[in-house]
């Protein structure tokens, strides 16, 4: 990144576009976004299906590219990055989170938290430190050692929040990753992200259909039709 990262807001768009082809029929799911996101943020995006959010979260963690438009990350223009230094921007500065959770049946979550980490050729000794100081964060340092099927939805999600942090991304994008949860569980999760949000500076953004979780977010953005509706501000519950 160049040193305007700095002084930068974490994401800037502007004029974004995307489209897809669906038979012989032109799909446009993103219609000119201009959106600022500042470092430490916690937003939501909501909106009917169809309205765009997941495709306006892709390009948000630098997995797809916009047809047209500038996307800024910490002041870079991601046009000029090369295929590798996007998937280690990615790799390195942006965690991901799943509503099916994505975690390796045959691991335990220690595994599963600390396996970006060995990738990434990190020490054994410290990949099972961090992974551990994470787990704990989130409140499983009782279960360091079971696998996915021995653990709840919410303690799944849990792992996979901790695995999506260990790395110490600036970013952390989750596509609804609260809808395959109870109400109760949906609550926890969310208020779990807040926490980490607030004792870790770490920009959190996430999609939901969820209309009850809004109250926790402190930034909605709702999505319609491909444009941005609304944009509002408000003191979380």
């Amino acid at each position: 990144m160049t040193d305007a990262s700095s002084t930068a807001p974490l994401l800037s768009l502007r004029g974004i576009e995307r489209s897809f082809q669906l038979g012989q029929t032109r799909l446009r799911a993103l219609r000119g976004i201009d959106l600022t996101v500042a470092a430490g943020e916690f937003m939501a995006i909501w909106g009917p299906s169809g309205s765009g959010k997941s495709t306006l979260l892709n390009l948000l963690g630098l997995i797809d590219q916009a047809d047209q438009g500038l996307l800024c990350f910490e002041g870079q223009d991601v046009r000029q990055l090369s295929d590798d230094a996007l998937s280690d921007c990615r790799n390195r500065r942006i965690g991901f989170v799943f509503q099916s959770f994505n975690l390796i049946p045959v691991l335990s979550a220690l595994d599963n938290v600390g396996l970006s980490l060995q990738v990434q050729g990190v020490p054994a000794t410290e990949v099972r430190r961090r992974a551990t100081e994470w787990l704990e964060q989130v409140g499983l340092g009782d279960f360091l050692h079971f696998r996915p099927d021995r653990l709840s939805g919410g303690q799944r999600q849990r792992v996979a929040i901790a695995r999506a942090l260990v790395g110490a991304p600036r970013l952390l994008i989750a596509d609804e990753p609260t809808a395959n949860l109870d109400s109760q569980t949906s609550r926890e999760v969310i208020d779990l992200i807040e926490r980490l949000n607030r004792d870790t500076g770490v920009t959190c953004i996430f999609t939901t259909h969820d209309p009850r979780l809004l109250a926790r977010v402190p930034r909605q953005l709702r999505l319609q039709d491909g444009v941005i509706s609304q944009d509002s501000y408000q003191e979380a519950a």
